[in-house]
């Protein structure tokens, strides 16, 4: 069992993974920035931790994960607040997470990000969602270059449907499906897979809702070169 920080416990995918994690007996940590929402951390088990890492710095983040073995960064601007907040939380907040995790001697470091990114996105520069694309992309070549053993998630359109029990794992440079609907309930199921997984480090892992029950697509998953994905 490890101990676990996750960065926006309190989002929408966080707020799933946290009790999953806790039912599997990880002891977690969870990083808000409101202390409204401590209460809902402690009933699913979860230490609150308050912190808002849009502004916190390397120090302050280092402290909060000081004695943890993982840290989980799902936590993002969400499109509020233009390209200058996307790039402050979805890139600039990350890395500074990613530098406080190797400070504060955790080794372990699963990422959500989306499952496009990759340098070649496509995305154009006028685009409302550019901003996006090339933070995380930042973020996640930044996590690649350090030594945490990390897995970045890269789940397709994010939806509040039912996880429907299975996911469908995009193999090598696979193009991404037209139908991309990605359940927020199977993403947290995915983390809660990959941080009990440490062959899965190393691994973007791009995926979508399918078929296939999520351990036995991770299992999977775990057999493959790593860093055999699009970078």
């Amino acid at each position: 069992m490890a101990k676990i920080a996750i960065i926006g416990a309190h989002g929408k995918v966080g707020s799933l993974v946290v009790p999953v994690l806790t039912a599997r007996g990880h002891e977690v940590s969870g990083v808000v920035r409101s202390q409204d929402q401590f209460q809902d951390l402690t009933d699913a088990g979860a230490t609150p931790v308050l912190l808002d890492v849009a502004t916190a710095s390397e120090d302050e983040l280092a402290e909060a994960f000081a004695g943890h073995d993982v840290v989980v960064w799902s936590a993002g601007a969400g499109g509020k607040g233009g390209a200058e907040a996307t790039y402050a939380v979805d890139r600039d907040a990350a890395i500074r997470s990613i530098d406080a995790a190797r400070r504060a001697g955790a080794h372990r470091y699963v990422m959500v990000s989306f499952i496009s990114a990759v340098h070649d996105h496509g995305v154009p520069e006028d685009s409302s969602f550019f901003a996006y694309a090339d933070a995380k992309v930042t973020a996640d070549d930044h996590l690649r270059a350090s030594d945490l053993a990390w897995t970045i998630l890269g789940p397709g359109t994010l939806t509040d449907e039912p996880s429907g029990g299975g996911i469908t794992i995009l193999r090598d440079d696979a193009p991404v499906p037209e139908e991309s609907a990605t359940s927020r309930e199977n993403v947290a199921r995915v983390i809660a897979e990959v941080v009990g997984r440490p062959r899965t480090a190393g691994h973007f892992l791009r995926f979508t809702d399918g078929r296939t029950v999520v351990e036995e697509a991770v299992h999977e998953a775990e057999g493959e070169d790593a860093g055999m994905r699009p970078q």
